[in-house]
């Protein structure tokens, strides 16, 4: 199983962007999937999570300006990002917890490897 994310750049303060994120391999069911992002010296945070029925979950800072949706024919999950500002400025990563068709009946969870988004003032 993996999971490719795509998207991240260099915009300026104010702009948006979407990232997206595809999960492939021998999949049976995914669960929850999400975005989490990171700066250099902290400790990776949750962004949005949305579960398999659609249910959203926001950090505080991006409640308002960030849209967490997926579309699970195609296994993937996005991440709409408005009025970004410097703050916004991470690698963000995604996360699914999935069954695979091996073991069907035991939730594991996988990592994108990170995409950059830079947000300039």
């Amino acid at each position: 199983v993996q999971l490719q994310a795509s998207g991240g750049g260099l915009v300026q303060a104010g702009e948006s962007l979407r990232l997206s994120c595809a999960a492939s391999g021998s999949i049976y069911r995914i669960n929850d999937m999400a975005w989490y992002r990171q700066t250099p010296g902290e400790q990776r945070d949750l962004v949005a999570s949305i579960s398999n029925g659609g249910n959203t979950n926001y950090a505080d800072s991006v409640k308002g300006r960030f849209t967490i949706s997926r579309d699970n024919a195609k296994n993937t999950v996005y991440l709409q990002m408005n009025s970004l500002t410097p703050e916004d400025t991470a690698v963000y990563y995604c996360n699914a917890k999935l069954m695979t068709v091996v073991y069907q009946r035991r939730e594991v969870i996988y990592w994108g490897q990170g995409t950059l988004v830079t947000v300039s003032s």
